[in-house]
C-alpha cells in the first residue's frame, strides 16, 4: 500500500457524518478521527484498483444485510444449527449477508434448519437488490460510492479489500501464530517441498502477530477460500472473501504493512503455489492393493510430515495429513502409517485414532 494521502483524511472528514443515525452500542462505537482515517485509507487503496467496503471493529462488514428480516421469516423458531457448521475459516463474511458459494454462512446451507413443508429462503442477493449491505458484494474503487458505504457506516473502524477482482485478482495467505502453530514455518517447509519462493510484495502484520501477503492471480483462474487445507495455521483469502486492509482498527489492535512493502504492488502467485491453491477434481477412491497406498511416494511425504511435528503441532498435522490422504483416496491404507508416525512423535494410540477419524468424517469417508 502507498502511504496515505495527508490531504486523504481532510476530504474523507468533509463526507463523514457529524451525527451518525446508529445508536452508539459498545460494538459499533468508534469515534469520528477513527473513522474518518479509515475512509481515507479505504480511499487510498481504491486509488490503486483495490475495491473496498467498510469494517467494524470485529473486521466484519459494517452495514448489516437488508435481507436480515428476510432470513429471519424464513428461519425455523427454536431450531438451532448443525454444531460447526458456522466454522469455516477463510472467508470474512457479515452476519446475515450474503457468503461466497458454499460458506456456511451462504443461504441454503446445511447449517440453516427449515421445515419441510416451509417455503424456500429467497434466492441469495449478492447487491442486485440496488441497496446496500451485502459484505464483499459492496466493495468498489469508485470513491463516490465508497462514501456512500462509509456514511451509510459511520461506526466504521476499518476497511475490507475484496479478493478475486481485477486488476489484481488479490489472493491473501493468512499466516496464523496462534495455538501453538507456526504458519511461517509451514510456508517455508510448502515452499522448499514444491519449490517455489514468494517474492516481495505487499505484507500485512495484524494485531495477533500473524501475517497477510498479497498476491496477485490470474484471471482465468478462481482460487477459493480455505482454512488449513495448504498446511495447518495458513488460511486462504481467495474469491468471494476479503483481506482486512492496513490502516484498519479492530478490537485487538491496528493492522499495518509490514516496513519497506506498502509501496510494491501485489506480485505475482508462484504457479507452483497456485496449483496448490486450486482445487483438484474430485477423486474416486483408488483400491489400495497388500495394505499399501496407491501412491506410496505420496503417502511417504504425508508420515514425514507428521514425523516432523513439534510439541503443539502433532494433532494439526496429523490432522490435516489425514485430510490429504482420504481426498487423495488412499486414508484407509495410510491410516497404520499415520497412527504409527503420531505415536512415535508423543501422540496416544487413542488420541490418533480420534484425529485420523475425524478426518475421515470431514472428507466424508466415514
Amino acid at each position: 500500500m502507498a502511504p496515505i494521502d495527508r490531504h486523504a483524511a481532510d476530504r474523507a472528514a468533509d463526507h463523514t457524518p457529524r451525527h451518525p443515525a446508529e445508536p452508539h452500542t459498545p460494538e459499533h462505537r468508534a469515534d469520528r478521527r477513527t473513522a474518518t482515517l479509515a475512509l481515507a485509507h479505504a480511499l487510498t487503496a481504491a486509488e490503486r484498483g483495490l475495491a473496498v467496503i467498510p469494517l467494524s471493529r470485529t473486521k466484519l462488514p459494517a452495514l448489516r444485510s437488508p435481507h436480515h428480516d428476510e432470513a429471519r421469516h424464513h428461519a425455523v423458531p427454536g431450531a438451532h444449527a448443525v454444531p460447526g457448521d458456522h466454522t469455516a475459516a477463510g472467508d470474512h463474511t457479515a452476519p446475515g449477508a450474503p457468503a461466497a458459494p458454499g460458506h456456511p454462512a451462504s443461504p441454503g446451507h446445511r447449517g440453516m434448519p427449515r421445515h419441510r413443508d416451509a417455503p424456500h429462503p429467497p434466492s441469495p442477493c449478492r447487491g442486485e437488490c440496488g441497496r446496500m449491505g451485502h459484505g464483499v458484494y459492496d466493495a468498489s474503487t469508485d470513491p463516490h460510492r465508497i462514501r456512500e458505504l462509509f456514511a451509510a457506516a459511520p461506526w466504521a473502524s476499518g476497511y475490507g479489500i475484496a479478493c478475486g477482482l481485477p486488476p489484481y485478482h488479490l489472493i491473501g495467505i493468512d499466516l496464523d501464530t496462534k495455538s501453538g502453530v507456526d504458519a511461517p514455518a509451514e510456508l517455508r517447509e510448502l515452499a522448499l517441498r514444491h519449490l517455489f519462493t514468494i517474492p516481495e510484495t505487499v505484507v500485512v502484520a495484524t494485531p495477533s502477530g500473524g501475517r497477510h501477503i498479497w498476491l496477485a492471480g490470474p484471471p482465468d483462474t478462481v482460487v477459493p477460500n480455505s482454512a488449513g487445507r495448504l498446511a495447518p495455521g495458513i488460511d486462504i483469502r481467495g474469491a468471494g472473501g476479503y483481506l482486512v486492509g492496513p490502516g484498519s482498527r479492530t478490537e485487538h489492535g491496528v493492522y499495518s504493512a509490514v516496513p519497506g512493502t506498502a509501496h510494491l504492488p501485489p506480485a505475482t502467485c508462484p504457479p507452483a503455489l497456485l496449483r496448490l491453491l486450486t482445487p483438484s477434481p474430485r477423486r474416486r477412491p483408488r483400491p489400495a492393493h497388500a495394505g499399501a497406498p496407491a501412491d506410496p511416494q505420496q503417502g511417504q511425504g504425508l508420515v514425514q510430515f507428521v514425523l516432523a511435528a513439534h510439541e503443539g503441532q502433532r494433532n494439526t498435522r496429523l490432522f490435516w495429513a489425514a485430510c490429504r490422504a482420504y481426498e487423495n483416496g488412499f486414508g484407509e491404507a495410510l491410516t497404520a502409517p499415520l497412527t504409527d508416525a503420531a505415536l512415535r512423535v508423543g501422540l496416544t494410540a487413542r488420541e490418533a485414532a480420534s484425529t485420523i477419524a475425524s478426518a475421515a468424517r470431514l472428507t466424508g469417508h466415514a
